[in-house]
């Protein structure tokens, strides 16, 4: 008899001893590296993060994301997410002033439609750098995460059934959670990432996607989940220590 997908749903998962956003002990990393340009055009875009490094921002106690420049606001986040956890963007560049100082980061955050952009002032955060990277490839059902640029681990990995298919994107780790029962569908922890449900918008908190344990290790290499992506206890514990928030995650197919 088939069996059936398990369910991936955050409302089942506490925050209660989950790995927090890493808030960077040092000067706003991003800043740093873009004053080292030296010379800038007032109001120009700076790229920044390459396969190697990354940047994470942890919001500071309120932020409002504007869609653009001057525009009007996309959305307003607090200091921690309806999970208790730390609010976190990923950093995908800046406006920079003529001394190549930032003026406005432009972040993608947790929201629909997937991979959604908008501004943040650099006050509203505290930017952190991540080393790590997880690229996932549905077609060989495979998860490689990478730190500085260097693979570290590779596994199998269970995706989406074809009904409800694993979205796509450029994406980035925003929580990490622990179930309360470590040996339920989740397994030992979940790393939540910033994508939805592409056919599940109705769920809890919209249907977030999240890479987790699992309790059917029968299922690892198929296609049967509920857009998440399962991966061996094991495995699990090692993505879960050293993917912190703010790590980028790409899902191809």
């Amino acid at each position: 008899m088939p069996r059936a997908p398990l369910i991936c749903v955050f409302l089942l998962l506490s925050a209660a001893g989950c790995g927090q956003a890493t808030v960077a002990s040092e000067p706003d990393p991003a800043a740093r590296a873009l004053v080292e340009l030296r010379s800038c055009a007032s109001g120009s875009y700076r790229r920044l993060g390459s396969d190697r490094i990354a940047y994470a921002a942890i919001v500071r106690g309120h932020a409002t994301v504007v869609r653009k420049p001057g525009g009007t606001a996309l959305a307003g986040f607090a200091e921690e997410n309806v999970n208790g956890v730390a609010t976190v963007f990923s950093v995908l560049g800046a406006r920079v002033d003529r001394r190549c100082r930032p003026t406005l980061y432009r972040v993608q955050v947790p929201l629909r439609p997937n991979g959604v952009t908008g501004w943040v002032a650099p006050a509203a955060v505290a930017v952190a750098r991540v080393r790590t990277r997880i690229v996932v490839e549905l077609s060989e059902r495979r998860l490689t995460l990478y730190r500085n640029g260097k693979p570290v681990l590779t596994s199998r990995v269970a995706i989406g059934a074809p009904s409800t298919p694993t979205p796509t994107g450029r994406y980035y780790v925003n929580q990490r959670l622990i179930p309360t029962d470590p040996s339920g569908p989740f397994g030992p922890g979940a790393v939540g990432i910033s994508a939805f449900s592409d056919v599940l918008t109705g769920w809890t908190q919209g249907g977030p996607i999240a890479i987790h344990g699992t309790n059917a290790p029968w299922s690892i290499g198929e296609a049967v989940s509920n857009g998440c992506l399962r991966v061996p206890n094991d495995v699990l514990r090692h993505v879960f220590k050293q993917a912190l928030a703010g790590t980028p995650v790409l899902i191809r197919s």
